[in-house]
């Protein structure tokens, strides 16, 4: 199927075509989300640089979230920092990009490549390149000198095209208990051992980063890699790929011990494993919760 775009920006940040309306609505379903920038290479990547060559990128958020089912998110999971053209970033991390719909921007980087920093977390100075680079606007930098800084902001590319492919189909739903909502772990399981592929919207993951309750309801959705279905109890059990977790809002942001990254593994009775890491220490977190979900296949 080939891949739609749902909404564009211009470099303000107005809509220029689609809606968030239609983006929502993709996602709700499940939909996969690409997201189209371009850039000129001496303001954005070189700032001494005499090359005004214009770059395009195209970037896959594999983790997306619908919040208060009108506000849409996603996260690149998968991402090593890249130093154009030619290399790697100066120091191995995650780079854990995050984009609202309104082309507001994020990052976390969980640091990889020695022992953790040990820093104070907290409010940090704001990064050099928010004065070289005129097109960056950093809102706020946090835990700089620690095992994961993150920071908000937004960058004026010339355009941001959301794109989807929008061909999952949900079979079933069910609540934290796991009695069902709609569909049938039958329906689930002959796609699964057919070969499909399999997608879950988990409810309320970031709820307990939010210790006040005041944050958005919400749903996040990412795929899972290994499946195994019990024939006989007639239970699916997935591993989702990796995944973060940000203190629920709108817009999603970053910020000082409001965020973590791991893997979940679901099941159709509600439960989840939770490995999560500790992004300050990169120590693993096993905790086990129960939420609604959704699944899909493709």
């Amino acid at each position: 199927m080939k891949w739609t775009s749902v909404l564009e920006l211009d470099a303000e940040r107005d809509i220029i075509s689609g809606g968030e309306h239609e983006l929502c609505e993709a996602i709700r379903g499940g939909a996969d989300l690409r997201v189209y920038t371009e850039f000129r290479h001496n303001e954005h990547i070189e700032v001494s640089s005499d090359s005004s060559e214009l770059v395009k990128e195209v970037s896959e958020f594999p983790v997306t979230c619908l919040l208060d089912d009108c506000w849409t998110a996603g996260f690149m999971t998968l991402r090593q920092p890249v130093s154009l053209p030619d290399a790697f970033g100066p120091r191995a991390s995650m780079s854990f990009f995050l984009y609202n719909q309104n082309g507001q921007q994020a990052i976390a980087r969980p640091h990889l490549d020695g022992p953790p920093a040990c820093g104070l977390p907290g409010v940090s100075p704001l990064d050099e390149a928010n004065d070289l680079m005129p097109k960056y606007h950093q809102h706020d930098s946090w835990d700089a000198e620690t095992n994961a800084p993150s920071s908000n902001f937004v960058y004026d590319f010339e355009k941001y095209r959301f794109h989807v492919r929008d061909d999952w189909q949900e079979v079933f739903s069910h609540a934290r208990n796991g009695a069902a909502h709609s569909g049938s772990i039958r329906q689930l399981s002959e796609a699964f051992c057919d070969g499909c592929e399999i997608k879950v919207g988990i409810r309320g993951l970031y709820q307990d980063l939010d210790p006040n309750a005041t944050g958005p309801g919400h749903e996040v959705f990412v795929r899972t890699h290994s499946g195994y279905y019990y024939s006989e109890s007639e239970r699916f059990i997935a591993g989702t790929h990796p995944l973060v977790r940000v203190r629920p809002a709108i817009p999603l942001a970053y910020a000082s011990h409001a965020w973590d990254f791991g893997w979940i593994v679901v099941r159709t009775d509600g439960f989840a494993a939770r490995l999560l890491y500790d992004p300050y220490s990169l120590r693993p977190v096993r905790s086990e919760a129960r939420y609604e979900m959704r699944w899909f296949v493709r």
